[in-house]
């Protein structure tokens, strides 16, 4: 995709601070540098978020969020991580090329990722049968 950011990274049109690199999967820190090193994970194809991307692909991707994520937490003194994706406008993703964050964590960052969510209007059982995949 000519306009993607993310795809002017990983053609090295745009510079990046990589962590890691593969034949599928491109990942580098966020240009935002928050928390104690926030990093992107990518795939090399282009693909929108998690709803279009073939298995495959996926598959990759996380092999190497999981790769990454040990790292941090076996070489680098981390004890955990955050993995975050957005995936559709509605969900606020901003950039339109499919990317995980990993926030690596430490006892002592005092860090709220999670948001505080409203009450559920509906039932457990209203969800469910909503929900429910056969």
């Amino acid at each position: 995709m000519q306009d993607c950011i993310f795809c002017k990274i990983i053609k090295g049109e745009i510079p990046s601070y990589k962590i890691y690199e593969d034949d599928y999967t491109y990942s580098f820190l966020d240009i935002s540098n928050d928390g104690n090193g926030h990093i992107l994970v990518i795939p090399k194809k282009h693909v929108v978020n998690v709803l279009d991307c073939d298995e495959e692909t996926l598959s990759h991707v996380m092999a190497t969020i999981k790769r990454v994520s040990n790292h941090l937490v076996e070489k680098c003194g981390f004890s955990g991580v955050n993995i975050l994706n957005a995936s559709g406008e509605s969900a606020e993703q901003s950039v339109f090329h499919l990317h995980f964050h990993i926030l690596p964590r430490a006892e002592s960052d005092k860090v709220k990722v999670f948001p505080k969510l409203n009450k559920c209007e509906k039932t457990m059982e209203e969800l469910l049968k909503e929900f429910k995949m056969n």
